[in-house]
């Protein structure tokens, strides 16, 4: 795989995280204006607010049809019922196909009434009474819909892509009955750990971007984005560093009128505010089917499809729960034809393969009465081999767990050290600290997670270590954890862990040599601020020079390493921008610290005896079925 570049302004941001993309053309339009009635309501909910819900009823009126729901906080534009969208099915297939689509502004959002909730707590049915939450509000919409539309034959689905993956997963949570199909895709689940955390590690630019935007309150009903920050660079490295301490950034920029960035900002820890907003934990009784779908490259909403899976799976024992992940970044499977990532190609579409052998007829047996289709509980693509597997469940039952242990001397091999090894150090300067990509801009690179790492590796403050090559494939499929022995010379320290596919700069088979020779791409990463090392709720310092255990567990992964390629792990303590700067003395609140806390420090990561860093991997045996 190659290098991946991309650019992403303020607004693209906001748009790649709408359900599907307006990329077809013409003709598709033209399909829709002839094909389709639009109609606009003001849907009333228990609480007497009502939510704008935009709705397109075929003109065929011969039979009736299901309806197809997405919910969404990124308006439901164009407004006016003579304006019409380009695309109103995921694909074009769905709107030759017949539904009833319905698109809703959600609760607080552009031209529906109340007021605006991030991440809302799930918590009506406690409070009673006309108490709302999003599910309350699913509920009410669906059951307005069922009695209210003309043509529907009763049959309800949902799906959406980020933020409207999530209320796809509120909408199960409603436990309304017409409810049958509902597609979660790239679902955000817990904040915490994905969006604008990593393991409470803060997601710098993508908070920053995106909350200038969607963070602005409102004083009525509005149909526009409003106008955000103007940045003086393109530099984004260059900014965020300048930028200074995060306690800076309302004095800068936002003035206070950012009422979420506000409330991230006092809530450092995973605390009762972020817990609450933990959708997964309020997961139970599945009585829908449920077809959750993820992107092994997505750098937004990885942990959501994963976990929300996990958590589905648990809650369910009808087998009505399923997961697809494949080679896309956010929303790829629609907004891209899945045949590469910039220069990583995969041999086919694997965007249409789904989209025709799984996402259609999923929902035309579900909500048509279609003959059902085969799908695997667990359909996942294979990087590093690029083909599609079936599982009975994810991950797979057959993994077992192999140990690769860090060494000096840059090696890493399945044998831990003989002999006391010196620990390694390197120093980490938060002025100086070490960039996540490649490329120039001020949002995020969409596809940094396939970038040559090799401009990484050749840092002072980055550690590497290298297997031999392989002498048969190795095909990893689950969580990889990352068990480190460290200790630092201040009290503080973040902790990243990047795990690399080396392919080799010598075609033995071939006798030639590789023009990408030695290419270091990366597979899968993770971080984890020190701080909370033992508990995300109650953080601690680390005592400066003791040798401390850091455990860190990263994202799912199904990848081989090809006969002849090497595995790699990169060590280091910065990420930077996509994660902030750790400023490497303890805060209570780092959103806080001052530009005196920011200082250099040495760190050591330990490889021999009792403090033995390493990673467990889980292998999937290989010439065996899935």
């Amino acid at each position: 795989m190659k290098r991946i570049f991309c650019w992403l302004s303020a607004i693209v941001i906001l748009s790649c995280q709408t359900a599907w993309a307006d990329d077809s053309g013409d003709a598709r339009a033209e399909y829709i204006r002839s094909h389709y009635a639009k109609y606009e309501y003001r849907v009333p909910m228990r609480d007497g607010k009502t939510l704008f819900t935009s709705v397109y009823i075929p003109y065929d009126h011969s039979r009736k049809y299901p309806i197809l729901m997405q919910r969404t906080p990124y308006r439901v534009a164009p407004y006016g019922a003579g304006k019409y969208k380009t695309q109103i099915g995921p694909t074009e297939a769905f709107e030759k196909e017949g539904f009833i689509f319905v698109f809703q502004d959600v609760r607080g959002k552009f031209m529906s009434e109340g007021q605006f909730v991030n991440m809302r707590p799930q918590d009506a049915e406690e409070r009673g009474g006309d108490a709302v939450d999003d599910a309350t509000d699913t509920y009410d919409t669906i059951e307005w819909l069922v009695n209210n539309l003309p043509y529907n034959n009763g049959k309800v689905g949902m799906l959406g892509t980020s933020y409207p993956g999530y209320y796809s997963t509120v909408g199960v949570l409603s436990g309304h009955p017409a409810l049958k199909a509902v597609s979660p895709q790239a679902p955000i689940a817990n904040w915490f750990f994905d969006d604008f955390h990593r393991n409470g590690a803060f997601v710098l630019p993508m908070a920053f971007k995106f909350f200038d935007f969607f963070d602005q309150p409102r004083d009525e009903l509005y149909t526009n984005w409003p106008q955000g920050v103007q940045l003086k660079t393109p530099d984004g490295y260059r900014f965020y560093k300048e930028l200074g301490p995060l306690s800076t950034v309302n004095d800068k920029y936002f003035h206070r009128t950012r009422p979420f960035w506000n409330d991230l900002t006092e809530h450092p820890n995973y605390d009762e505010y972020w817990q609450s907003r933990n959708v997964l934990s309020q997961i139970e009784d599945i009585d829908t089917q449920v077809l959750i779908v993820g992107g092994w490259f997505d750098t937004e909403d990885l942990y959501g499809p994963l976990k929300t899976y996990q958590a589905m799976q648990k809650a369910e024992d009808d087998g009505n729960v399923r997961i697809v992940m494949g080679p896309w970044t956010h929303g790829g499977w629609h907004r891209t034809d899945g045949t590469h990532v910039g220069d990583a190609t995969f041999g086919f579409s694997t965007s249409k393969w789904f989209q025709n052998n799984i996402e259609l007829p999923f929902f035309l047996h579900y909500l048509k009465g279609a003959p059902e289709p085969k799908i695997a509980e667990a359909t996942v693509f294979e990087t590093g081999a690029d083909r599609w597997r079936q599982f009975s469940t994810w991950p797979p039952k057959n993994v077992r767990d192999t140990t690769w242990y860090l060494h000096q001397g840059e090696g890493l091999d399945q044998q831990p050290s003989s002999a006391d090894q010196q620990p390694i150090e390197f120093v980490s300067d938060p002025n100086k600290p070490v960039p996540y990509t490649k490329e120039v801009l001020t949002g995020w690179a969409k596809n940094y997670m396939g970038e040559d790492q090799r401009f990484a590796a050749s840092r002072p403050d980055v550690l590497v270590f290298e297997s031999k090559p392989m002498e048969q494939d190795l095909t990893v499929a689950g969580e990889i954890t990352a068990d480190l022995w460290v200790a630092t010379n201040r009290t503080a320290a973040d902790w990243v862990v990047k795990v690399i596919d080396v392919e080799p700069g010598f075609d033995e088979q071939s006798q030639s040599i590789n023009p990408d020779g030695d290419q270091q791409t990366l597979v899968r990463w993770g971080v984890i601020r020190g701080r909370f090392r033992d508990s995300f709720s109650d953080p601690k310092p680390f005592t400066p020079n003791k040798p401390t255990q850091v455990k860190l567990v990263l994202n799912d992964i199904l990848h081989t390493f090809q006969k002849g390629h090497r595995l790699m792990v990169q060590v280091q303590s910065s990420f930077f921008p996509f994660i902030d700067r750790n400023p490497q003395t303890y805060v209570d609140n780092i959103f806080a610290a001052k530009p005196e806390d920011f200082v250099k420090a040495t760190h050591k990561v330990f490889v021999s005896g009792d403090h033995q860093s390493r990673i467990i991997v889980p292998e999937l045996p290989g010439q065996q079925r899935p």
